[in-house]
This record gives structure tokens, sequence and C-alpha cells, in this order.
């Protein structure tokens, strides 16, 4: 804490910015002469443990002191609480990640029951940690202006709003989401005036996120990015830690007690810290109920066990630069963001991976708290570079669920946000009076593969023949990376808007899996999606052809219906299989087959139509079946 810092009452409220961070958190500002800077604690330390004790009085602790207690009390003192964001209760990655009492087994929220007879969830848990840093920002700054929070590029819509949320709880006018590639590169891009083409290496205790970007004279734009919302120092420290609870008697699968597992995890994240400055590591566990355990750890062990989780990174780099279109020599600089990118081994395999040295000139654990400061800072109006723009990207597509289960996209990935599109879709059955929308969010091409996120229904809507209603849905994503979304019944104007505040934890895979599944499965995805497509038209061909049948059969040529029925069936038959184009060509034989029937139908309705009518109305009420849509799935009044 500055001691020559002189609170001016009469000043403007300051603007912070703050990296809400898995293993520790910071929160940092720009004083109105100098550069940004993070907010320093009494021991001159800039980082708080993200960790929050639950004491059985009633009291809570954050930070330090909290991190003290957690091996006396692991199933009350939450830490790492970033990894359960946005997920639900029975997520097996829930499950996985420490030693708690969870107050329910399944459910679209993780609940943690801790001392006090207290059920707290990880947006309450956040809370606290932000309240703690506004209050830290308060002491040495006064009244406050607004904050921008990082967060990991690869977050999804759930894990964003959790976030957000988070801040409101803790007090905070949250100005903006920032991802945190983005904090860094910003931070990069105004501190050392440097221009060119970057990729942003973020290794965080429980997070990775890979982005490419552009800066261009105060430009910022994302090419593309990628990452894992599952990978960290968390499972470094988890590596080590397993080979620490076999040295202590148990098995692998083994139910330890919690204070073991907290006293396992705690010391293999130490000999990780020192292990960066030197070549073996002499730890001495305290075990409760048996003699102190003496380890060995040399970093070429160390480097043995992560290996596999470093070289997990690579995956998302190299599909970051092909989707940006680039090769690893095309970049100027690579950027470490996060505590783990202090790991030698890190620091060897980005450089081999990209074929230069990266650029630590700023404090890889501050660098993403002043990006956000100075983000904020610009936000607030107060910032000296006005003319900085940021152009941040979508992770993963967004779309709406169609007729066979299919995903319709409007917002591909790697779309620039803020965002908006929109595209119409039309109905699919006779009378069908609401529409069924389902929102989804992924790169596979049938919905059930990809991750839900809202679903609701549009109804009222009059009855009216297939194809007739004009349902319009447009995508707004605003700068935080958060989604709205809005339809519209173009012929009646019944309209209806919501925020998608999402079933947090709905998907059980995690984001990278959801990419890594998109390439794996991408000719089965594109050949299923083509089958269920046929066998939808097939569908409906078959009801309307019916019903043109029944009620017009007196306008058939003689053998005519022997025809018609010999294509039904063989079309029925086809819908059955697999081959999309046999259904395809059936579609087309029966369209041919119909052709002359569907003339005469055609002429007795505009005979019917025009008796006694002008053709300004003709033409008016036959407008709105022009053209042809997606089908979206029947409503629930149809």
């Amino acid at each position: 804490m500055s001691l020559l810092h002189i609170h001016d009452p009469l000043a403007a409220p300051r603007p912070i910015g703050i990296d809400l961070g898995t293993t520790n958190s910071l929160v940092a500002y720009v004083p109105l002469l100098g550069e940004a800077t993070t907010l320093l604690d009494c021991d001159n330390d800039p980082l708080l443990p993200s960790v929050v004790c639950y004491r059985a009085d009633g009291a809570t602790v954050v930070g330090k002191e909290a991190k003290r207690l957690a091996q006396d009390f692991p199933q009350d003192t939450i830490v790492s609480v970033k990894r359960f964001m946005g997920r639900g209760a029975d997520d097996p990655e829930t499950k996985r990640l420490g030693p708690y009492r969870f107050a329910t087994s399944d459910g679209p929220v993780v609940k943690f029951a801790v001392a006090g007879d207290r059920v707290v969830n990880p947006i309450e848990v956040s809370a606290e940690i932000l309240r703690a840093l506004k209050q830290k920002a308060e002491d040495e700054l006064g009244e406050l202006g607004g904050a921008v929070i990082t967060v990991p590029a690869y977050f999804d819509d759930a894990q964003r709003q959790a976030t957000k949320d988070a801040g409101r709880l803790a007090g905070l006018e949250v100005l903006r989401l920032l991802n945190e590639p983005t904090a860094a590169a910003l931070a990069y891009g105004l501190g050392t005036k440097q221009n060119g083409t970057f990729a942003v290496y973020d290794l965080g205790g429980g997070t990775f996120d890979v982005t490419i970007l552009v800066l261009d004279e105060g430009v910022f734009q994302v090419r593309s990015t990628g990452g894992d919302s599952q990978l960290g120092g968390d499972d470094m420290d988890r590596a080590l830690a397993e080979r620490f609870v076999r040295a202590m008697g148990f098995s692998q699968g083994a139910e330890l007690p919690a204070g073991h597992v907290r006293i396992a995890l705690d010391a293999a994240r130490a000999v990780k810290h020192a292990l960066t400055e030197q070549d073996v590591v002499d730890a001495e566990i305290e075990v409760p109920g048996s003699q102190p355990l003496l380890q060995r750890v040399t970093r070429d062990e160390l480097d043995v066990l992560i290996k596999p989780l470093v070289e997990r990174t690579g995956v998302a780099c190299r599909r970051a630069l092909r989707d940006a279109g680039l090769s690893a020599k095309d970049l100027d600089g690579v950027i470490l963001v996060g505590g783990s990118t202090r790991v030698p081994l890190v620091r060897r395999y980005v450089a081999e991976l990209f074929g230069r040295e990266p650029l630590t000139s700023i404090d890889p654990d501050q660098v993403v708290a002043i990006g956000a400061a100075i983000q904020a800072d610009l936000l607030a109006g107060q910032g000296k570079n006005d003319a900085v723009l940021l152009l941040d990207v979508l992770p993963l597509s967004l779309g709406i669920e169609a007729m066979g289960g299919v995903v319709e996209k409007i917002l591909p990935r790697n779309t620039a946000i803020p965002a908006s599109a929109a595209q119409v879709f039309t109905t699919y059955a006779d009378n069908q009076t609401g529409f069924v929308l389902h929102v989804v969010q992924g790169e596979r091409e049938m919905a059930e593969a990809c991750r839900s996120l809202a679903r609701f229904t549009l109804k009222g809507i009059p009855p009216m023949p297939a194809g007739m209603a004009r349902l319009s849905v447009r995508f707004d994503v605003d700068a935080d990376g958060i989604l709205k979304v809005s339809a519209q019944e173009e012929t009646t104007g019944i309209k209806q808007e919501v925020e998608v505040k999402p079933s947090y934890g709905l998907g059980d895979a995690e984001i990278e899996r959801m990419l890594l599944d998109a390439y794996d499965h991408a000719d089965n995805d594109v050949s299923l999606r083509a089958l269920r497509q046929e066998q939808v038209e097939a569908e409906r061909i078959i009801l309307a052809t019916v019903s043109a049948v029944a009620s017009d059969a007196a306008l058939l040529a003689a053998g005519e219906r022997e025809a018609i029925d010999a294509a039904l069936q063989a079309l029925k038959q086809a819908a059955q299989g697999k081959d999309h184009r046999r259904i395809h060509d059936l579609i087309d034989q029966l369209d041919r087959i119909c052709k002359p029937f569907a003339g005469r139908r055609m002429d007795r309705s505009i005979a019917r139509a025009l008796s006694g009518r002008s053709l300004h109305d003709v033409e008016r009420e036959t407008s709105h079946a022009r053209g042809i849509e997606p089908h979206l799935r029947p409503g629930a009044e149809s």
C-alpha cells in the first residue's frame, strides 16, 4: 500500500480492473498521473488468494487467512471456486474438484454445505472475493467508479453470466467482462507501444486460453481464440498430489479424509513453486496421526508428471493459428499470462511451439489486472488513450434447433462482438399456434450434441397453413459476450424477448471437448444433418400430398392416384433408412408425379381467388408465402 497516496475527496470516482483468478485475484487502477498499477496489501503483495472460509461462528474469512484455515477446515474452505462457475452439481468435473460437502447431488447449480448450517453457491463465494477486492480498492482510492472484471476467453455464456452476477452481488458496478488474453494484450499494447500480430498464451490456476490478435495503432482485433476451461496449475498440483497420497499409504481411487486431500494439494503446490527456481526439493509433509512424510522431488520428475497437461495446450494453440489463417512464423510475439507460465517446462514448450522466446516483461500474475484497469479507465472516459478500440470474438457458435434436431447457426464462432444477426423461420405443421425456441451453443450439427443455453415458447400465433407464419429470430451479443434473444411473428406482430440466463451447468463436457468433438465428428455430423433434413422434408411432403389427395380427389386424372400412392409408399420406406440421397431423389420423383395435379389445384384456387376480387388484394395476401426458410418445431399449443 502506497504511503504517499493522498485521496482527494473532490476527485472523480476511480474505475478499477479486477482479475478474478482461480488461485489468486488482483485489483488494479490507473492513477491520474502514471501507468496502471496493482494495489498492494500491507505486506506489499498484490495477490489475494481466491480462498473463502466459512466459520462455525458465522464469520466469513477471505484471502491469506482463509488459505491458512483450509487444512483444518477443508470442507468449509472453498478453494479454486472459479472452476465451479456455471457448473451443475451432477457435473463430473464438479465431483472431481475437491473435498467438499455438496448440499445436493444434482441440480443446475452447485451448492456447498459449509459450517454454521449455511449453503452457498459459486456465485456467492466469488462475490466474497470480489467484495474483499472492492474493500481493498475503496480503502486506497475512496469512491469507485465501476469495475471491469476479466474472464477466460473460453468461458461460456453460463460462466460469464455467473461472473457478472457475482460482481453485482458484491456491490460492484460491472462496466464490462473482458477476456483475459485481450486484457493482457491491452496491457502490452499500450505499455510497450508495440504493433503487430501476437499470440497470448494464458495458463492460470484453473483455465487455459490462447488468443491470436492484431494490435494496430490502438485497434485490438481478436482473430481467433481457443483453450480449455478445465486445465491449469491446479491440474499440475493434482498430478503431484496423487504421488504424495500414494506415499501416505492410500491406493488410487481410495476414499481419502478431507484434511489429507488439502494437505497433499497444498504440499504439491509449494513443491511446484520451489521447483521453478530449484532443481531438487526436499518436502516435509505433516500428516495427521502419523510421522511427517519426507519426499524428494526433482524438476525432471515434475516435468514427467505434468508433460501431458502442458502438451494439451498445444492442441488449442495450433487450432487457434489455423482459425486465424496464420502460422507460428507469422507472429510478432508471444505474450505469457498466468502464474503457471512460470513453470520452466511451460516456457520451454511455448518457445518450441511458436519458434520464439515469449515476452515476459510484465509480471504474468499482474498483466491481466493491469489490462482490465486500462479498459476500465477507457470506459469511464478518463483514459489518456481514448482512441483504443477492442474487437473481441465469440468462442463458440450460437444457434437455434430446427426441425429434425439440426442446428441453424445464427452467429458463427469467431464473430467479432458486440454482434447481432437474425434469421427467419416458418412453421412445419398446419394450424401451428406456437414456436418452441431452443437456443444452443457449439460446433456440432445436431442440437443434442451442443450445449443447451435456454428454451422458451412464443405462443398465441393464429392457426395458419404450414409455411405461412414468419418467425424472425434475432440474436444480440453484447460486449460481455452475453446473449439476448428476441423472436417476432411477422404477420401478427407477436413478440417475445429474453436475456438468456442459462441453466448453469447443463453440459457435462467442457468447451474444449466440444470443439474436439466437432472436428472428430465433422463428416458424420454433416451426413447426419443431411439425412435429418431430407427426412423432415419427406415427412412434410408426405403429409401435404396425403392431405391434398384427400381433399381434392375429384381433380385426379385417370391413373394418377395409383402413381401417387406408389411414390408415397416408396418415399415412406426410404425415409426410414439412412440414404439421404435416395430420399432426396424420391422427393423429386413424387414432386414430378404430383405436378399436373398440383397445377389443376392451383388453377382452381386462382379462379376462386379472382372471383369478385382485385388483383392488388390477391398479390397482397399471397406475398407472405414467398421464399423458403428452415422450419421450427411445433410449439406447445400446436
